[in-house]
This record gives structure tokens, sequence and C-alpha cells, in this order.
């Protein structure tokens, strides 16, 4: 996620970091040097060069700019909600924490606690597609039975079957078994919404459709724009084509926010966060607060 302290117009109008130019110049430069064919063909040759009114090029902006809107929205939505589980991801874990403090073994509480930790790391790998089992090991027990199938469920299935056991063995009381189940229930329902996000993209013909109008637009605009406007077509060209391209640009980035891309979302530093919380409860020492790097927060 990008992250600008102070933001003046100079940067405004020349940074790069976080900007989807890099993802769009060569499609740009192709439409600006095709503009710039389109007029050379038309000031050269009027005689082959038919003129289009711009009038139909006017309604199809209009149009398509209501469009990537309703998509833009969408995609920003999916990239919000992804923040709000994470966020309360962090309120389940830091109650949990809060309320396990009846637990009077502390290397019990310090596992299941650590648990915790392990399935944030595990989700956040899990989510961009990397080992799921090896990024919580490190804060898992010695022999936990953790199933490989879904790491992230194992661990919340384990964690229950140790609050389950205290509660039958009366060290803890029922209600606040009742109490910790529900934040382990929490947990769950996150892992489902950050699953349910990343495993069902926006439907791929409203996609399409959104794309092919849009190279469609792009190309066939010199066409309206040579004759009246010269040599200035393909600058306006440009500046419409970097916008529609960017914008397309940007919700293709945003549908799935769990990436690496830097405008998605920091997971790297919200695991950090929780393992922060939960070494501080166990009195144990803690690790740095991840900082943006270049303006970047992983």
């Amino acid at each position: 996620m990008i992250v600008h302290t102070h933001t003046d117009m100079l940067r405004m109008l020349f940074t790069l970091r976080g900007s989807v130019v890099k993802r769009i110049a060569w499609r740009c430069l192709m439409v600006t040097l095709l503009a710039a064919l389109i007029v050379l063909v038309e000031r050269h040759y009027p005689a082959f060069f038919y003129p289009v009114s711009a009038t139909p090029f006017t309604l199809l902006g209009l149009s398509l700019s209501i469009f990537m809107s309703f998509r833009n929205n969408a995609c920003y939505d999916r990239w919000w909600e992804g923040r709000k589980a994470w966020g309360r991801m962090i309120i389940e874990v830091r109650s949990f924490v809060r309320e396990s403090v009846v637990i009077t073994d502390p290397a019990q509480r310090a596992s299941l606690l650590r648990s915790l930790c392990g399935f944030a790391h595990g989700l956040n790998a899990r989510l961009r597609g990397e080992d799921d089992a090896q990024a919580a090991a490190p804060w898992l027990a010695q022999g936990a039975a953790i199933s490989p199938h879904n790491v992230c469920d194992g661990i919340l299935r384990h964690i229950g079957e140790q609050c389950a056991r205290l509660a039958s063995e009366q060290r803890i009381g029922e209600f606040r078994y009742m109490t910790l189940e529900q934040r382990l229930v929490g947990l769950s329902e996150v892992q489902a919404t950050c699953e349910r996000i990343k495993g069902t993209p926006l439907p791929f013909p409203y996609t399409l459709l959104l794309h092919r109008t849009i190279y469609i637009f792009c190309l066939l605009l010199p066409f309206a724009l040579a004759e009246p406007l010269g040599w200035l077509a393909p600058l306006f060209t440009t500046i419409v084509s970097y916008t529609f391209l960017g914008l397309d640009a940007i919700g293709n980035e945003l549908e799935d926010p769990f990436g690496r891309d830097e405008n998605d979302l920091p997971t790297d530093a919200l695991v950090r966060m929780i393992e922060r919380d939960v070494l501080s409860a166990l009195g144990e020492p803690l690790p740095a607060v991840l900082e943006p790097v270049e303006h970047v927060l992983s």
C-alpha cells in the first residue's frame, strides 16, 4: 500500500511509485503512434481520409465512463472488504488474548496465543498463493496435528480442541469457553471472507466487454480528432487513453487485494501488528514495526 506523508504538486505529477503508468505505457505509446500515423495520412493524403464525426465518440465515452465507474467501485469494494476482514481479525485476536487470562497454565496459554500468530501468517501466505504450512510452522507447538489440506482451519480447530479440553477438565468455566469459541468463529469468518474475495473474481464477460470497448474507443478516437485538431490529436488521444487504460489497470489491481502489488493491502504489516499484540501479552520481546520502504507498506 502506498503511504505518502506529504504530497505536493510536483510529486503528484511525476511520481511513478504506485502509479499504473508502468503497466500501460506501451499501450498508450501504441495508441499515440497510431494517432500520429492517422494525422499524417490525413495531412498528406486527404482524398483517402474520410472524416468521422465526434458525436458517436462523445456518447460512447460517456457510456464507457459510467460503465468503468461501476466496475472500479466494485473492485474498490473488494479491496475495502478485505481490509475490514483483516481489521476484524485484529479485533478477534486481541479479544482472545484478553479473555485467555483465565488459562492458568502459562505454557499452554502461550502455545494457544502463538498459534493465533501462526493462523495470521498462514492466512496471509494462503491468500498470496504461497506455502501456508511453512509460514505458520514457526509459531505452532511441536507435535501439533494440523491438517495440510487447510492449515488455517486446522489451527483454529486445534485451538478449539484445546479450549474444549480445558472446559471439560473444569480449568475454565463454560461461559469463558463459549466466549473463546466465539472468537474462533470470528476468525473462521474472516478466513472465509478473504477466501471468497480471492476465489471469486468479477464475472469474466463483464470485464471482457469493458476491455474490448476501451480498446475500440482508443483505437478509433484518432479518426475523429485528426481533422479538427491536426497534430494536437495524438496529444489528446494519449490523455484519453491514459485515463481509460489507467482506470482499467487500477480496477484489475484492486480486484485481488491480497497480492504483492504496490497498491495491495499491507497484510505483512497487519500480521506484524498481531505478532506484537500477542508477544506483548506474553511478556516476550517485540519485533520492530514494519515501516514503509520508499513509500510502500507491504
